[in-house]
């Protein structure tokens, strides 16, 4: 007998990501082969038609697993019920803004968002934050929907930890499946920390195979670091499918549970783990199991990766700091 279909709800359903990440979700890669899913898709009004388009072309594809679909620009109504919710949707940075302006527009998203998942959305609603500032977006979605647990509202940094992986498979020509435990640090920035110390390939240690510490330690660094921009030159578009990808790993990990001996990146609120700071929502390794995640605990630190993690965080302390300020000229 087949399970009851989760809800996943996915905001900004008919932009870039959305597009990317709806047939995903309905072809199983976000909760496993075998589990039915109905889709809550969320857009604002002026992307309406657009929406419609995206929900009919759900239902010409006839996904097997695909039980339904809810396709409305009232995030009232698109929360009702949800099993998983991610947050796509925000305010992109335009050409001539500040950052301040930008904050201030995805502070009021975030903060009615938070409102509308913390009456509607099922008990235990796992959110996945993928917005930018994807970190601080979280953040105060938690503070806005306080009866949702910390642990269950994250951001995505597995996109960064991928991207990661890529790179060392691409540098070592050995494929990225044998590619194991890198670890993105902080924010989803370009102060992030994507950090290869602990990483493996093909079970050696990922600095032996790669012989090049100059690389290691320089040019991969910057390359996953300035990988979106990257993208946006060479596309004239931001990452959509990359995204959205990672977004159902990200997901599919925290619910069914990570590989023994692997860990990925997520962002998830910080409890002051590796000297991070607390009250922020930081990227860390983390493995997990029933539904639940676990900062990955003792790893060694050398000092340069504990400058740069202090790095990433100072600019996630900043980050709050901005965003409280925009909370309180808005109330």
């Amino acid at each position: 007998m087949a399970p009851e279909p989760k809800r996943i709800l996915v905001t900004g359903a008919a932009g870039q990501i959305g597009y990317a990440i709806c047939p995903m979700i309905a072809r199983g890669a976000m909760l496993g082969p075998d589990q039915p899913v109905i889709l809550h898709m969320l857009d604002i009004e002026p992307a309406k038609q657009a929406l419609e388009g995206v929900r009919m072309e759900l239902v010409d594809a006839a996904y097997p697993l695909l039980m339904g679909v809810v396709a409305s620009t009232d995030a009232e109504e698109a929360c009702k019920g949800v099993d998983v919710a991610v947050m796509v949707g925000g305010f992109p940075r335009k050409a001539g803004m500040e950052r301040k302006d930008v904050m201030s527009k995805n502070v009021a998203i975030y903060k009615a968002q938070a409102s509308a998942l913390e009456k509607n959305a099922a008990p235990g609603c796992k959110v996945l934050v993928v917005a930018n500032p994807a970190n601080t977006n979280s953040l105060i979605l938690k503070e806005h929907a306080p009866s949702i647990p910390a642990e269950n509202i994250t951001c995505l940094t597995r996109l960064d930890h991928n991207r990661a992986l890529g790179q060392l498979s691409e540098r070592s020509g050995v494929h990225v499946g044998k590619v194991k435990n890198v670890i993105i640090w902080g924010n989803h920035s370009s102060t992030q920390y994507p950090d290869v110390n602990h990483a493996t390939i093909d079970g050696k240690p990922a600095r032996e195979v790669i012989g090049d510490d100059a690389y290691l330690d320089g040019d991969f660094i910057s390359t996953v670091q300035q990988r979106g921009a990257a993208i946006i030159k060479a596309r004239g578009l931001s990452s959509a499918l990359s995204a959205a990808s990672s977004a159902c790993d990200h997901i599919r990990d925290w619910v069914l549970g990570t590989p023994e001996g692997t860990w990925v990146s997520m962002g998830v609120y910080s409890d002051g783990s590796y000297g991070a700071p607390k009250g922020v929502v930081y990227s860390f390794p983390v493995t997990c199991k029933a539904g639940t995640w676990s900062i990955v605990q003792g790893l060694s630190i050398d000092e340069p990766s504990a400058a740069k993690m202090k790095a990433t965080g100072d600019e996630l302390v900043e980050e709050k700091a901005l965003a409280m300020e925009c909370l309180g000229e808005a109330a």
